[in-house]
């Protein structure tokens, strides 16, 4: 990568998501024709270096992270790396001059950068928030003020099916108390007939977190539906799914590849989340378990398997760790484990129980490679072997790249499907 040696430096980690796992070159001139709020929010932090190397980067990164247990296979890249976020969330706010603002929060801080556009992002689930954002000051609705406790509408989420086209926005507010609440639908309806469902969220705790526990249905099923590797799932609110649809059909399939599923083996789904991967996987498997901790997910799961017609996959809500721990206890066997836990990675208790359920193999997906290092060393000792990797990006124009990883006991190689 060629750059101009005045204008190579680092953006400061106070300006990022996270702190960077890598090294990369950042001309904030040419970031910044791109988008005017480069090196201010820290949502696009490789925005200004050419995509190619992007991935030339990221290789590198694995490599050299993945280099005890593996040489991983050359990253999967993305075709097209702009406006690929199915979900989009937006904090409203007030500046200083009382002017309703929506945008992201400042990397490390509360302070809102002022966003109607984003690169990453769906452009129509922009484009609604832009429309909210004059609806709430046109209908005289405050936005929620930290500080004082005090306001109506604190976050906007707006989600998008890639195939369906469905949308479903949920409005968080401080209280349930919505005034002209009808009225107020029917006008960001008029604007944008596209929408399949709105849900008001009710989040009236102290939090950081962006939704609250109760829902109300404003307008339609109060979800969407999207089709994801032939299946077709029910997304809520409160349903995790991944962000990048292209990309997860690939990481998907990667990951059940390396499985070597041959139609009879039973599968166990950890951090099975509404469902995607038991289902996809279904039928090359005898059975498939999945196990979720997230009451509305399993929900979203039982559903998704029924109108799918899949009769092999059972749901169960429960913490994962301690349900592999009762069916080892209870002389119960896995043939083989996937496993997608959250940022932070798995806890030992959790890799405790899977040694003691003892899979033939084990499928770990990740976004975070740091801890996918950590727990790779654990799995290692309890005899686990890691046989194949491979990077599949995820988030274009961003340090993050999500990795598959397969690891087995003995002399059991994965098969192409």
């Amino acid at each position: 990568m060629k750059m101009d040696k005045k204008k190579k430096r680092n953006i400061p980690a106070a300006d990022r998501q996270e702190a960077a796992p890598f090294d990369y070159p950042v001309d904030l001139e040419a970031g910044r024709k791109r988008c005017p709020h480069f090196g201010r929010c820290g949502g696009c932090q490789l925005l200004s270096v050419p995509y190619p190397d992007q991935l030339r980067l990221k290789q590198a990164y694995l490599e050299r992270q993945l280099a005890p247990f593996v040489k991983p296979e050359p990253i999967l890249g993305m075709e097209q790396p702009l406006h690929y976020r199915n979900k989009v969330h937006a904090v409203f706010g007030s500046d200083r001059r009382g002017n309703v603002i929506s945008g992201v929060y400042r990397a490390g801080s509360h302070e809102i950068v002022p966003v109607d556009r984003c690169l990453l992002e769906d452009e129509r689930a922009d484009a609604i928030i832009v429309s909210i954002r004059g609806l709430v000051k046109s209908f005289r609705l405050k936005p929620y003020d930290e500080d004082r406790g005090t306001g109506l509408l604190r976050h906007v989420l707006v989600r998008t099916g890639h195939i369906t086209g469905q949308i479903l926005v949920v409005l968080v507010t401080a209280s349930p108390v919505f005034p002209s609440r009808k009225n107020f639908v029917a006008a960001l309806r008029k604007l944008h007939p596209e929408i399949t469902a709105i849900v008001q969220n009710i989040n009236d705790r102290d939090t950081t977190m962006v939704l609250g526990k109760r829902d109300i249905v404003l307008y339609g099923r109060g979800y969407i539906e999207d089709v994801l590797c032939g299946r077709t799932f029910c997304i809520s609110p409160q349903s995790f799914y991944q962000v990048n649809s292209v990309q997860t059909e690939r990481l998907y399939r990667e990951a059940i590849d390396m499985a070597g599923l041959t139609g009879r083996e039973k599968v166990l789904d950890a951090y099975c989340g509404i469902g995607t991967i038991s289902l996809i996987a279904a039928s090359r498997a005898g059975h498939v378990t999945g196990v979720e901790l997230n009451p509305d997910a399993v929900r979203d799961a039982k559903r998704n398997a029924l109108n799918n017609g899949i009769e092999n996959v059972t749901f169960h809500e429960q913490d994962a760790g301690r349900f592999m721990t009762e069916l080892a206890r209870q002389g119960g066997s896995i043939d083989v484990l996937f496993m997608d836990p959250p940022r932070s990675g798995s806890s030992r208790e959790f890799l405790q129980a899977a040694k003691k359920l003892s899979p033939g193999r084990i499928v770990y997906i990740s976004c975070e490679v740091r801890t996918l290092v950590r727990d790779l060393h654990l799995l290692n000792d309890m005899g686990y072997r890691v046989e194949r990797a491979r990077g599949v990006d995820m988030f274009g124009e961003t340090v993050g790249v999500e990795t598959v990883v397969l690891l087995s006991k003995g002399e059991i190689k994965s098969k192409k499907v």
